[in-house]
């Protein structure tokens, strides 16, 4: 039996934010069993964790969604170094991920990490397939900013901002067109859509990513960050960005993500609870 945990992530109340689970100490788990442990959770993330290669820094940790490895996530980092603080990790903590060492900090429950990747666009979606792919009409997309574009800090988004909180409401994702984006766009992986309100630095977001079995993510701290760099970018000076995500889910979730301009970073903070903890039983296959 392999000990897991799972916290309710980007939230500091029970049955909020965004689930993860957490095997804070992977070593035994044999590595064709990492996926099907991800699969079987269902969460957006499941994080698992080794011993550093480097000792200086903190502990190794692999994510994986219910599809894929992946090396880079927002609230797999923010929910792992709570759990971790909790077991005794001293902090600051730094985390080996697949795109490189991560910093992180914990303090007074909140966790934070920052990272320096530099920001990557892959692409501009045109807004009618987005909107197609959304539920919506192009219309509902607001385009005096920006239009539809393709980001990566790590893990690929589409962001998009939309005219009004009705449009928010009222996103209905489309297989067949995020199959066609995926198609056009293969560089960005799952086609998953990022998308939001914006009312000065109050953000309203939702994200979607059929493709990686995720119909609709309450928390996305990767997507969050990504967006927050493209707009630090656009306006050319620090920025801090309050996003609030997953209420028409009914787990809101509440996301911080402060950035630089020159040279560029961006900081997500947030909040995890601990909502329940248990013992993974793997048996030889027949």
């Amino acid at each position: 039996m392999i000990e897991y945990l799972v916290y309710d992530v980007f939230t500091d109340t029970p049955f909020g934010g965004n689930q993860l689970a957490v095997f804070p100490d992977a070593r035994n788990i044999p590595e064709t069993d990492l996926q099907n442990i991800a699969f079987e959770f269902n969460f957006s993330e499941v994080t698992f964790v080794y011993p550093p290669k480097d000792p200086h820094h903190s502990a190794r940790v692999r994510i994986f969604t219910p599809t894929s490895e992946i090396g880079f996530a927002g609230h797999p980092i923010i929910g792992t170094v709570i759990a971790l603080g909790a077991l005794g990790y001293p902090a600051p903590m730094v985390l080996e991920l697949g795109v490189g060492p991560i910093a992180c900090t914990l303090e007074t429950g909140r966790a934070a990490f920052t990272t320096h990747v530099p920001l990557k666009i892959l692409g501009h979606p045109k807004t009618e397939l987005v909107a197609n792919c959304l539920g919506l009409k192009p219309c509902d997309i607001e385009t005096a900013r920006h239009g539809p574009v393709q980001l990566t800090l790590g893990l690929p988004f589409v962001c998009v901002e939309l005219t009004n909180s009705a449009a928010l409401s009222n996103c209905a994702p489309q297989l067949n067109f995020i199959k066609e984006g995926a198609v056009l766009h293969p560089s960005g992986g799952d086609f998953a859509l990022f998308v939001y309100v914006r009312a000065g630095q109050n953000m309203t977001s939702r994200m979607f990513a059929p493709l990686d079995n995720i119909s609709e993510d309450p928390a996305t701290g990767s997507a969050s960050a990504t967006l927050a760099a493209y707009l630090t970018g656009l306006e050319e000076e620090p920025q801090v960005f309050e996003y609030t995500q997953g209420e028409d889910m009914g787990r809101r979730s509440k996301i911080t993500a402060k950035t630089t301009f020159d040279p560029p970073s961006v900081t997500i903070t947030g909040q995890a609870v601990k909502i329940m903890q248990g013992d993974f039983i793997l048996r030889e296959r027949r």
